[in-house]
C-alpha cells in the first residue's frame, strides 16, 4: 500500500485515471496506487506522496521478471550474454520508450513548473513505467504484473537477443566475407516449427558456395544472428556455439 500521505484521487482525476487504465489494459482496484504511480514529486503534496517509492520497488520487480524469463528462454546463453541482454532491456531508455508507446506522458501528474516544458523528460517517462510495474504488482499480484511486463518487454528482449543491439554477428560476417572473399553472405531458411504465434526458425549462412552450420532461433533475426556466429566460428576453426540437428 502507498504511504498514508498519498491522497485519495478526487473526481477531477477520474477521467485521467480511466484514460491511463485504458492505455495500460489494466483496471486498478486501488485507485490510490495508480494516482501515486503517476505523481511526479513536483505535483505531490510531499515527497512520500510521489511515485519515488513505487519506482524503487518497480525497478527490482522488473529486473526479477526479466532475469527469470531470460534464464528459461535462453538456456544456451552464458551469464555474460544474459547480463548484456538484461542491461539493455531494463535500461532507462527502454522503459522511457515503452512509456512513450503507451502515451503515458498524457497521464502524468506534475507541478505547474513541469507542465510548461514542451516535452516530458525521458527520465520521468522511465520512472513512471517502473512505478506502474510496482503499482500493478501491489494491486493485482504477481500474475497481473508479470502479464503486463511481458507484453511490453518481450519484444525488447527479442530485439536485443536478435542482435539489433550488442554484438551484431551478421555485420561481422559481412565485413569478413567482403574482405576475404569479395562477396556478401546470404541466409537460407531451412526449416520452421511450432504454432503460428510461437514459431522457431532454422537458418544457415552461405558465403559463395559454402554453407555453414545452421542454427535455430525464436525469430528469423535471432536465427540469422546465430547462423552468422556459427559461420564465424567455423571460419576460425572453432566449434559453432549454436549446434542444430543435421542439415
Amino acid at each position: 500500500m502507498p504511504h498514508e500521505s498519498v491522497p485519495e484521487p478526487g473526481p477531477e482525476l477520474q477521467p485521467l485515471l480511466e484514460d491511463c487504465e485504458r492505455r495500460l489494459g489494466y483496471t486498478f482496484e486501488n485507485k490510490t496506487l495508480l494516482r501515486a504511480a503517476l505523481t511526479h514529486a513536483s505535483g505531490a503534496v510531499c515527497r512520500l506522496a510521489s511515485n519515488e517509492r513505487l519506482e524503487f520497488l518497480g525497478d527490482s520487480i522488473l529486473g526479477f521478471i526479466v532475469c527469470e524469463l531470460l534464464y528459461h528462454q535462453y538456456p544456451d546463453y552464458l551469464e555474460g550474454d544474459l547480463t548484456k541482454i538484461k542491461s539493455i532491456v531494463v535500461s532507462r531508455q527502454t522503459c522511457a520508450r515503452i512509456s512513450e508507446k503507451l502515451g503515458l506522458e498524457e497521464c502524468l501528474i506534475m507541478g505547474k513548473g513541469m507542465t510548461t516544458h514542451p516535452t516530458v523528460p525521458s527520465s520521468l517517462l522511465a520512472d513512471v513505467f517502473e512505478s506502474l510495474v510496482a503499482a500493478i504488482y501491489l494491486d493485482g499480484g504477481e500474475g497481473a504484473c508479470r502479464d503486463f511486463v511481458l507484453e511490453h518487454i518481450e519484444p525488447e528482449i527479442e530485439s536485443a537477443a536478435g542482435g539489433e543491439v550488442g554484438n551484431n554477428y551478421k555485420s561481422l560476417l559481412q565485413q569478413l566475407a567482403q574482405r576475404e572473399y569479395g562477396t556478401t553472405p546470404t541466409y537460407q531458411l531451412l526449416d520452421e516449427k511450432g504454432p503460428d504465434h510461437s514459431k522457431c526458425f532454422k537458418i544457415s549462412a552461405r558465403i559463395g558456395g559454402n554453407r555453414y552450420q545452421s542454427a535455430w532461433g525464436r525469430n528469423k533475426k535471432e536465427a540469422e544472428q546465430r547462423a552468422a556466429r556459427n559461420a564465424l566460428s567455423e571460419l576460425n576453426n572453432e566449434t559453432p556455439p549454436h549446434p542444430s540437428d543435421s542439415d
